[in-house]
């Protein structure tokens, strides 16, 4: 209670009948009375000065309520007043927020960016925004259907934006499930107390294939006489305001292509299908940052091929040799061109025609050329040194455009109708001692023939047709005279062998004509003796072969060697290891009394032991795609220096510290390889340094640690790192 004047009072809405404040009279007032926005709920009893309320404030409904309240004397004159009384309802939270919509409807893309929203939710409540009881929060309590351990939508929980979560991101996809029920709620109160008020609804999300897919292969024509820049193809973002750019997968003098704002692809000039094939590149989009929105698009373009190269003749000229008595039909050899239009199209098929003979003797169609493949092949006639010894040809290469003329020169060669003659039959004998030299010229001998110099019908191959079994000797021909060197080929044995008895023949390569044959004027004798000298000791084996461990220790026997005297007169001594390992052993010497020396070889096999750890030996470097989604894994391999086994392997480890075991994981593949993974999708875009163990099953077993780099990276279409 107080005195009239001014005042100001606050009042909880709803609560019913009360009192507010009573006013006191001040003589001569005997009364009061109130006017303004009483609204059939507020009012003064005029006896006792009592402001009350007969009813509920509603705050929704009114929120400030002016009055004037004044005091009357007896006559009902004012005595004080009209004062201002002011009542202020205050909001308590008795609305429940409501969704404008009771179902919502949206269409999200395949692969959409996690966070970019794509549909909005909205809800109002009709108490004080100015409070929290009208302070809203979103969030999404169902999610159907559901097949993974996380959801793939999320919402923000103050604007009610709706957009893929990563893991949606990564697995939306229509072949799949083309649609999601989501039950949205929106609380009041920011969510923060048990007694907020709650609604719901329900949200349906329609999954649409990815605009933002590779185009098929692109075929160009070369060399096109079209204006330039020629639209090729399009691509098309998920999202809108992106910025279109190309990237070069490969580094070229400069990269044909280009593209706008709209995803449109366009060739810039003429290409060149010979000069390069086949182009590859990145269309890529970003957003106002600078920051790629999508996956690298991976763009392949094949140049195709137009008829713009004339067939060329592989050689200048042609040159084939036919013997006079080739019969009708033979292949007597090819001509061939190039074309360097695309391989096996049209437009590189080439055909063949002769189109001159010169001169035409005997006749003027004495050859023919298979249209397809160039072989030339004689007609029925056949050929004479005698008439002609040489044909000139001019072949006309076709394709469907050009053609080209091939020159072809025809040699005709004597046939093999006369056999060598020896100019001695009897070279006598020539002594030689057992140790000469192998290669050593013994004899020179010398037999001619009759037919076409510098032909296979006039080249002497010399033969030792009896008394060499082990092929001692070897004759080489000088194939400008003919003439026949006999060498010594494997090295005489005075004691196996003190005398041979050569006969030796005269044939040609070429075989000869019918009728005739080779008689004695093809055939010569000769004898070597051989003199004794004294011989080298001889190894009991030519190779001593054994085993040892690498480890083994130094003054180890490893094995015995011996020799003889093949003449059986001296005692053999072993002095020396020889050779490009010899700084590893050593040879205890015996008596020494001959003076001849030889050699053997000794084969050392080393048995492996385990003194290498194993190391990494990954091609690649080891990436996974950001953001990671979880299920991810790389193959990691490594190998050991030491022999292997069949029965050899390795295994993997991560090394014992929290914080590698909390982010990785590995797993056996077999016996040389693993698998990392990442054990949640909470990585940052970086270069990671995982420690890793690696450790072998010797005896003893070795380990080696690592510190394997892992690379977390933006990725292209292909899930390579960009």
């Amino acid at each position: 209670s107080g005195p009239l004047k001014d005042m100001n009072f606050s009042i909880p809405e709803g609560g019913g009948m009360r009192f507010i404040y009573q006013f006191i009279s001040e003589p001569p007032a005997v009364s009061f009375r109130a006017t303004g926005e009483k609204d059939g709920i507020i009012d003064i009893a005029p006896k006792t000065g009592i402001l009350y309320l007969n009813g509920s404030l509603d705050w929704e409904t009114k929120a400030v309520h002016r009055l004037q309240v004044e005091s009357l004397d007896e006559k009902g004159n004012i005595v004080k007043g009209p004062y201002a009384v002011t009542i202020y309802v205050e909001d308590v939270n008795d609305n429940p927020p409501e969704f404008d919509q009771l179902k919502y409807t949206g269409v999200v893309r395949q692969n959409s960016r996690p966070g970019k929203p794509f549909m909005q939710v909205h809800a109002t409540d009709r108490d004080d925004p100015a409070t929290p009881h009208a302070q809203l929060t979103y969030s999404i309590l169902h999610h159907f259907p559901n097949p993974y351990s996380e959801m793939l939508f999320q919402i923000d929980n103050v604007t009610g934006a709706i957009s893929p979560s990563r893991k949606g991101s990564f697995y939306l996809d229509p072949q799949k499930q083309d649609t999601f029920t989501l039950v949205v709620t929106v609380k009041d109160m920011a969510g923060m107390t048990t007694n907020a008020f709650t609604n719901s609804a329900d949200v349906i999300i329609t999954v649409k294939e990815s605009l933002w897919k590779a185009p098929p292969t692109i075929h160009i024509q070369e060399n096109s006489t079209q204006v330039h820049p020629v639209n090729i193809s399009q691509v098309q973002s998920n999202e809108q305001g992106v910025i279109y750019d190309i990237f070069e997968k490969e580094k070229l003098p400069r990269l044909p292509f280009s593209i706008d704002q709209n995803g449109v692809i366009y060739v810039t000039e003429p290409l060149d299908r010979e000069e390069k094939d086949t182009y590859s590149f990145f269309a890529v989009t970003k957003d106002s940052t600078g920051e790629l929105v999508d996956k690298p698009l991976n763009i392949h373009v094949i140049v195709e091929d137009i008829n713009d190269n004339p067939p060329v003749c592989q050689q200048a000229v042609t040159i084939i040799e036919v013997q006079e008595n080739e019969g009708g039909g033979s292949s007597i050899g090819t001509v061939f061109a190039t074309d360097n239009d695309k391989k096996d199209t049209l437009n590189s098929r080439l055909q063949f025609k002769i189109k001159s003979q010169v001169p035409d003797v005997p006749a003027s169609n004495l050859f023919v050329i298979q249209q397809e493949t160039g072989i030339l092949q004689l007609t029925g006639t056949s050929l004479s040194k005698h008439i002609v010894s040489n044909y000139s040809l001019e072949v006309l290469v076709t394709d469907r455009v050009f053609q080209t003329i091939c020159d072809v020169q025809i040699h005709v060669i004597d046939t093999n109708d006369r056999i060598p003659i020896f100019e001695r039959s009897d070279y006598d004998n020539v002594t030689v001692a057992e140790n000469v030299t192998v290669g050593t010229v013994i004899l020179e001998i010398q037999a001619t023939d009759g037919d076409e110099p510098a032909t296979g019908s006039s080249y002497i191959i010399y033969q030792v047709k009896e008394g060499d079994p082990n092929n001692t000797f070897i004759i080489e021909t000088d194939p400008e005279t003919n003439r026949g060197f006999i060498k010594i080929n494997k090295a005489l044995d005075f004691e196996a062998a003190p005398v041979y008895n050569l006969v030796i023949n005269a044939t040609n390569p070429e075989p000869l004509v019918s009728g005739v044959q080779y008689n004695s004027s093809s055939l010569a004798l000769f004898k070597v003796f051989v003199t004794n000298v004294d011989e080298p000791p001889v190894f009991h084996k030519t190779v001593y072969n054994t085993e040892v461990s690498e480890d083994i220790p130094v003054n180890t026997l490893v094995m015995t060697v011996e020799a003889y005297d093949p003449e059986g007169d001296s005692k053999i001594v072993l002095k020396e290891v020889q050779g490009k390992h010899a700084q590893y052993l050593a040879c205890r010497k015996r008596l020494l009394y001959k003076t001849q020396k030889s050699k053997t070889t000794v084969i050392l096999h080393l048995r492996d032991v385990n003194d290498n750890p194993p190391r990494l030996v990954t091609d690649y470097p080891t990436f996974f795609c950001y953001p990671v989604m979880g299920g991810e894994r790389a193959l990691i391999q490594a190998t050991d220096d030491d022999e292997q086994w069949f029965f050899s392997t390795l295994t993997f480890s991560l090394v014992d510290d929290m914080n590698t075991r909390n982010n990785w994981e590995v797993s056996k593949a077999n016996a040389t390889h693993a698998y990392l993974s990442p054990k949640h999708a909470n990585f940052e875009e970086k270069v990671y340094s995982v420690p890793v163990i690696i450790k072998d099953n010797g005896k003893p077993p070795l380990e080696r640690k690592v510190d394997l780099e892992v690379s977390v990276c933006k990725c292209s279409s292909e899930n390579w790192c960009f």
